[in-house]
């Protein structure tokens, strides 16, 4: 019995040389305005491509909104940004019923919600009652108001930042909204050459907006994500994906592991980098690439950690080193 059957590409899906070529073409659209984001970009792309949701976390002023707006309109995706507030209500996402006194009747306004890609801007300054309203979208693609259920466009993705230096005035999220988000990324200060040549940049378009040509609108978008779900997946890289999650659950510094939705994190997006590297297979090393951004903010570390300073991130990079991987007969070239 084969380990894992390989799966057949469905009409008008393209194949993976296709959609790795766009993906290239998108890394390019987007790093032309963004300097220094090649790590954050193409996780983000990967995770996307996954059909999921991602948190950036970093301090202010790294590109974390250009990032979002950028990719929005190189993947042709409706856009809307929310800034999130502590006056901030659901109705203000999720959208109302407003009396209209010329037809005496009440008419749905939806809210930024219905869009392609929702920047949801400072989610941690919201309040967690607000910060639910995102719980429903981002798992079922569908909202709940006023007792009845609507749809949410295809593709629908929420790119949510949050500053994790500040803590007055912030709610941190709770782990059932932080399991919602497919990876957890920070951007990273620039080094001094990308710093100087974000300056360049800035004087030279001479305005402060940015715009960048489609390079693939929403329902060819749609059509990368199916070409994704024709990679192969072997049963040993299922079972590492699963050996990685289950020992988060056993180290000592964890209170709380990863659920099995953190070993499925790991197989859809190393999927998606398998795609952009133009494989329809998985490798090992396509896991290592994303284990600590789809593992580290599933796991609750133990209180009296805080002494030692260990962190989430440091965890599943140990995990990394002391889980052995597979070894793998195939062979892939990896693109930079």
């Amino acid at each position: 019995m084969p380990e894992v059957t390989e799966n057949v590409r469905p009409p008008n899906v393209p194949a993976v040389a296709a959609v790795a070529a766009v993906g290239a073409a998108v890394r390019a659209g987007v790093e032309s305005v963004v300097v220094g984001a090649g790590r954050s970009l193409r996780l983000t792309l990967a995770a996307l491509l996954a059909g999921g949701h991602v948190l950036l976390e970093d301090v202010p002023g790294l590109g974390k909104t250009l990032l979002a707006s950028s990719l929005a309109q190189t993947l042709g995706l409706d856009f809307r940004r929310l800034q999130c507030t502590p006056d901030l209500l659901p109705a203000d996402i999720t959208g109302s019923s407003l009396f209209d006194p010329t037809t005496r009747e009440f008419v749905f306004r939806p809210g930024p919600i219905f869009t392609g890609l929702l920047l949801a801007d400072e989610i941690n300054r919201t309040p967690p009652k607000t910060q639910s309203a995102l719980l429903e979208a981002m798992q079922e693609r569908q909202v709940t108001v006023e007792g009845t259920t609507m749809r949410l466009t295809r593709p629908f993705h929420v790119l949510a930042t949050a500053n994790p230096v500040e803590y007055e005035g912030t709610y941190p999220l709770p782990e059932a909204q932080l399991d919602r988000f497919l990876l957890r990324l920070d951007v990273g200060y620039p080094t001094a050459e990308q710093e100087t040549e974000v300056l360049r940049r800035r004087l030279a378009r001479r305005q402060e907006e940015t715009t960048l040509p489609a390079v693939v609108g929403a329902e060819e978008f749609t059509a990368m994500q199916a070409g994704v779900e024709t990679v192969d997946v072997d049963s040993d890289v299922l079972r590492y994906c699963v050996e990685l999650a289950s020992a988060t659950r056993t180290h000592p510094a964890v209170e709380v592991g990863a659920s099995p939705r953190g070993a499925l994190a790991l197989v859809l997006v190393a999927r998606a980098l398998a795609v952009l590297d133009g494989r329809t297979f998985v490798l090992p090393e396509d896991v290592k690439e994303c284990a600590v951004a789809a593992l580290a903010h599933r796991i609750t570390l133990r209180p009296e950690t805080w002494t030692t300073g260990v962190t989430g991130v440091e965890v599943v990079a140990e995990l990394l080193t002391s889980v052995p991987g597979p070894a793998t007969g195939r062979q892939g070239t990896r693109r930079s």
